[in-house]
């Protein structure tokens, strides 16, 4: 097997011809969007970008992954109301995205990944995973860097499930990625209004629920973050990045394991 490169883009047109390929795309999809006083509207873009790196330095040889061009705007019409933020619709992001998965296909790559930084990705990546899996019988996983959680007892449970934007993860993974971006003189405990909600209702909630209301950033907190920032401290960030690096990479070792002949195919 011919191994790819680790970025797509860096390879010649002839590394992708002979037809069916044993490699792994992974497509980072992120976001442009508020992020509260002191984080910028780049954190979600500026996570994926640094992620994909941490993967790449610890990716291991012989592993068939390579990484597609960065996807920096994504669907974030919840913060709309906050100036800066860049949006798809999200018929715009399901239409480019499924086009770059045509694009995969042509390649004859199989198998790949959508990672987002950036949750109102996650619908919008769920629907086109299941899109291609169908069309193209590929392996397709919707995951995003925080899905497997952050080293044990680093961040509190409180914390860990209110505080989705802005608050101490992001922050602290700013403040070892680029901490000339993140202003702390404006950081706060940016409470949720979700814990209203779990001290007046037994089912509604705003997210982390089997029922869930949509909601834009402004009701979780007028501020645009959620989330206690003052917790955060670049080398907890630092080791936030390389704990969801290593578990992206335990992700790419099974993919690359799979034997996609376990996928049901119709009846010729």
């Amino acid at each position: 097997m011919t191994l790819p490169r680790p970025y797509w883009h860096e390879m010649q047109a002839p590394a992708f011809q002979g037809g069916e390929k044993d490699w792994i795309a992974v497509l980072p999809v992120c976001a442009i969007e508020q992020h509260g006083p002191h984080l910028p509207v780049f954190t979600d873009a500026c996570i994926g970008e640094g992620m994909v790196k941490r993967v790449v330095e610890m990716l291991p040889d012989g592993l068939p992954a390579t990484f597609l061009p960065l996807q920096s705007i994504g669907k974030s019409n919840e913060h709309i109301s906050s100036p800066g933020t860049l949006t798809f619709t999200w018929e715009t992001a399901i239409r480019m995205w499924m086009e770059i998965g045509d694009s995969i296909a042509r390649a004859g790559v199989r198998k790949l990944v959508i990672v987002t930084s950036h949750g109102g990705n996650v619908p919008v990546a769920d629907i086109l995973a299941r899109e291609l899996r169908i069309k193209y019988e590929m392996l397709v996983v919707s995951t995003g860097w925080t899905n497997v959680g952050e080293p044990e007892g680093m961040v509190p449970e409180e914390e860990y499930l209110y505080g989705i934007h802005g608050g101490d993860v992001e922050t602290s993974i700013m403040l070892h990625f680029r901490p000339d971006l993140v202003d702390m003189s404006k950081a706060e405990d940016f409470r949720s209004t979700q814990l209203d909600l779990l001290k007046e209702f037994k089912r509604l909630r705003f997210h982390g629920a089997p029922a869930r209301a949509a909601w834009k950033a402004q009701d979780l907190n007028p501020k645009g973050a959620v989330g206690n920032a003052t917790r955060a401290t670049a080398d907890r960030g630092r080791q936030m990045v390389d704990y969801q690096a290593a578990a992206f990479v335990e992700l790419l070792e099974e993919m690359a394991r799979f034997d996609l002949g376990r996928l049901w195919k119709a009846p010729a």
